[in-house]
């Protein structure tokens, strides 16, 4: 993934990195999560994987690295399949990168109270200013965070969007999967 940007920290490029793998894909995918482990322990106590990621050159001596998990059981509600996580202590943090659609805030005040979740999903999906957005989201076992959000009508790594605050609620339940 060698076009991702230099970004300021290793947990922002791992993000980009992560947002850049899943733009390969292409839109309408599956959730995908991803531990996150620190590449110069990579190195040294898994050498053959690391040899398999490509981190065998001194490009690669410090940051994270990203190893995609087992896929997210389909139908499966997000924070249930999140609470069942636990990590081992090799892994340094965790991301994942997920696709919502989600209104501006000028349409917030349209929003029907009394709809249930399908029928509030419909009216989100049918809603003339939605956009498609595709979130990435890491968190570290220390309590960093980072994000990074891409409109589907600016698909472009130049048009992302980083910052420790973008999707807060999906971080604390990245976090929380640290917690004993």
């Amino acid at each position: 993934m060698s076009n991702t940007p230099m970004a300021a920290s290793p947990l922002t490029r791992a993000v980009l990195e992560i947002d850049e793998y899943a733009s390969t894909l292409g839109w309408d995918q599956p959730a995908r999560l991803f531990a996150l482990v620190d590449t110069a322990q990579l190195r040294a106590q898994e050498p053959a994987l690391a040899d398999r990621l490509g981190l065998d050159d001194e490009q690669h001596t410090s940051g994270l690295t990203p190893i995609e998990q087992e896929e997210i059981p389909a139908g499966r509600p997000l924070d249930e399949f999140l609470a069942t996580i636990a990590w081992p202590d090799a892994v340094t943090g965790c991301a994942l990168t997920v696709e919502r659609l989600m209104l501006p805030p000028s349409a917030e005040a349209e929003v029907p109270q009394d709809l249930d979740e399908a029928e509030l999903t419909r009216w989100v999906a049918d809603h003339p200013e939605r956009q498609e957005v595709r979130m990435t989201v890491a968190v570290l076992r220390d309590g960093a965070r980072e994000s990074a959000l891409r409109l589907r009508e600016k698909d472009s790594a130049t048009e992302v969007l980083t910052g420790s605050g973008l999707v807060p609620n999906l971080a604390e339940a990245l976090a929380a999967t640290f917690e004993d």
